[in-house]
């Protein structure tokens, strides 16, 4: 019974470090105009530090996946906490472009992906029941932090200078990421002594490393989620100035991304209810298309009330189908090698993020709009959604093992 209501806890802690783990990570926009203006560093060569971000987050996620299941989540997580205040720190002293570049892109990056694929694999063995639900909780806590911790270093910026914030962000990321760790506990099927069946409940229990990483279900669930993110990133980071090119005023133009932001935190908590009651890959499939779908309608959005629409639609649907992906890693895959089936198909997902900045920015140099951006997007979006419709889950131990019947 205590651990029935542990798991609760473990969800908590996992929504707060993710929290504060992204928003100290994507609070960098808020800084890029004093930082340039004190500095005199290009806002290019500053903006391009999250690119090596999401590359960072990419190689480690699998790394730290695959760590957290030979030592356990608390181990991972904490030494991920421990680094990212470390590395803000740091941040602050830079005296150079590239030393910031180093630090911020492949430090932070490094440190951030430590929480989510440890966290997502922890909380999925948790569960057996209402897991969509947990797992997009735990989402729902790394989406508030651009409601959250944006809003409070641009609080922070605006009374002091950049160096001194990033202080205070590390400060913050310290008190509360460090205590939190120590809450993560081993899902209970992987302590000692626990019987080998609760390990693998719903997946193949002779399953090896290697054979689960060459399997298809991994690769489509990576692919898939490659061009999800690649759909969502480009309207992500451009949105804004699409919506200023269309004569939107600046102020307003951000409550647009503000409003798609707000829209996922109800998408999370929707669609983990409905792959509940669904089944995940029902539900990842319909969220797939109608993604592809939201992607396109930001190319017809031309006044405030049309992008206003389409923002709704979009964010809640991106937002929501991203905790997905670890429902049905849990529902395929043994509980041993979560950390690492997890960790994959999050490297796979910032890969496809890092596509978005470039891709867009490079449409916008050639063709001077971003029309064709959201065209892309929507081709990606659709190629996700049909990949995705060839997952077929793994047969189950109770079915491999039914006896046959002779009519």
């Amino acid at each position: 019974m205590l651990e029935k209501h542990y798991r609760w806890v473990i969800v908590a802690a996992g929504g707060l470090m993710g929290c504060v783990a992204i928003g100290a990570m994507f609070a960098l926009p808020v800084f890029i105009v004093p930082m340039a203006e004190a500095t005199g560093w290009s806002r290019t060569g500053i903006s391009s530090a999250m690119t090596i971000a999401f590359l960072a987050m990419a190689f480690g996620s699998m790394f730290w996946g695959s760590l957290a299941d030979r030592i356990g989540p608390r181990a991972v997580v904490l030494i991920g906490s421990i680094l990212l205040a470390v590395s803000i720190a740091l941040v602050s002293q830079c005296r150079t472009l590239w030393e910031f570049q180093l630090v911020f892109g492949l430090l932070v990056g490094i440190a951030v992906a430590a929480i989510f694929a440890p966290m997502m694999a922890a909380v999925t063995g948790w569960f057996d029941t209402h897991r969509s639900l947990a797992v997009s909780l735990v989402s729902a806590g790394m989406g508030m932090a651009p409601l959250t911790m944006s809003p409070l270093a641009a609080w922070l910026v605006e009374r002091m200078d950049w160096r001194a914030s990033y202080l205070w962000i590390a400060l913050i990321v310290t008190v509360l990421m460090i205590p939190a760790a120590f809450l993560i506990r081993r899902p209970p099927a992987l302590e000692a002594g626990a019987p080998a069946a609760a390990q693998s409940a719903d997946a193949v229990p002779e399953m090896s490393v290697s054979q689960a990483l060459w399997s298809p279900q991994f690769v489509i669930l990576a692919l898939t989620n490659f061009f999800c993110c690649a759909t969502h990133s480009g309207p992500i980071f451009h949105t804004v100035s699409y919506a200023i090119a269309c004569g939107i005023p600046a102020i307003t133009a951000v409550t647009i991304y503000s409003l798609e932001g707000l829209a996922g935190m109800g998408g999370r908590i929707g669609f983990g209810l409905l792959g509940d009651r669904l089944g995940a890959k029902h539900v990842l499939v319909a969220g797939l298309l109608i993604q592809a779908v939201g992607a396109l309608g930001y190319f017809f959005a031309s006044n405030l009330a049309s992008f206003y629409a389409v923002a709704v639609i979009f964010g809640f649907t991106y937002a929501g189908i991203m905790p997905l992906y670890s429902v049905l890693a849990r529902e395929n895959f043994p509980l041993r090698m979560m950390g690492t089936i997890i960790g994959g198909t999050a490297m796979a997902g910032s890969l496809g993020m890092s596509t978005g900045p470039l891709l867009g920015g490079w449409i916008f140099d050639h063709t001077g709009n971003y029309g064709w951006l959201y065209i892309s997007c929507f081709g990606m979006g659709i190629g996700a959604f049909l990949i995705a419709m060839l997952f077929r889950p793994f047969r189950k131990r109770t079915e491999v093992l039914a006896p046959q019947t002779v009519p």
